[in-house]
């Protein structure tokens, strides 16, 4: 948690107060359609489904509180009909939501890529544990930095943090590429590859955003461009990444049911 930069201008402020309520309104969504399409799907992709709302569920929550503190930390009024002025009320703005987010729900969105791909169960098994530990370990790391304004301190942190990423968009890129050719239907691998381009590039914004404050910008230009940044990034790697997840549970579900009715 550090202390917000003073001299927000309206537009700064609100441009953060929109990014934060989408969050809301795009992961709310996203969670109630992926609960409602559970029994369109068969079983074997329901839990990947599942998962998946559980992911934007956790999201919306951690939204919420970021939106509510976002909000107790600034008084934002107009005087005599003239323009708005914002100012900081002392209350503390609590960021460290996003990594208690990320702690949970990073770990998450692989696994139910890797469900929802049905692996062989030693494969499912052993790259849930490797790929989740990674992703666990990254933003463990990237945290401390995130709460430093010596650059120096920041800029080691994100290198360490920078190790395990390396290692999950390897194996999203690289690794996954032969399972996703063995999917049942050219439908479903072509899915499966969107969602793995999808990760690492929704990923890939992460370390830049995170290098805001690195690169010379500071105060409340930097603070706006790293809430908005991670916002969008965040309804990206959770929300449209869910709705790959439901494609290809529906694409697969379907060749599994035609499957059954052919004749023997």
């Amino acid at each position: 948690m550090a202390p917000l930069p003073d001299g927000f201008s309206y537009a700064e402020w609100n441009a953060t107060y929109n990014a934060l309520s989408f969050g809301i309104a795009a992961m709310g969504s996203a969670t109630i359609f992926f609960w409602l399409q559970l029994p369109n799907v068969t079983k074997n992709y329901r839990t990947a489904l599942t998962i998946t709302g559980i992911v934007t569920l956790i999201a919306t929550y951690h939204y919420i509180r970021i939106f509510n503190s976002w909000s107790e930390a600034f008084t934002v009024a107009s005087k005599d009909g003239g323009d708005y002025t914002v100012q900081l009320t002392g209350a503390p703005f609590n960021d460290g939501y996003r990594y208690v987010d990320w702690l949970l729900t990073v770990p998450l969105l692989l696994i139910e890529l890797i469900l929802v791909m049905k692996l062989p169960q030693a494969e499912t098994v052993s790259l849930s544990w490797k790929l989740g530990l990674a992703s666990a370990l990254m933003v463990a790391l990237g945290y401390p930095g995130e709460i430093q304004e010596d650059l120096a301190v920041r800029w080691f942190w994100w290198c360490l943090s920078m190790i395990p990423f390396c290692y999950v968009v390897f194996t999203l890129a690289v690794g996954l590429a032969e399972a996703t050719s063995k999917q049942p239907s050219p439908a479903a691998a072509s899915l499966a590859s969107a969602a793995r381009y999808l990760t690492v590039l929704s990923w890939c914004t992460y370390p830049f955003v995170y290098m805001v404050k690195s690169v010379g910008l500071a105060g409340p230009a930097a603070t706006m461009y790293e809430q908005v940044g991670y916002s969008l990034a965040d309804v990206l790697a959770k929300a449209v990444f869910g709705v790959l997840i439901w494609a290809i549970a529906a694409e697969k579900s379907a060749v599994e049911e035609s499957g059954k009715l052919l004749p023997n």
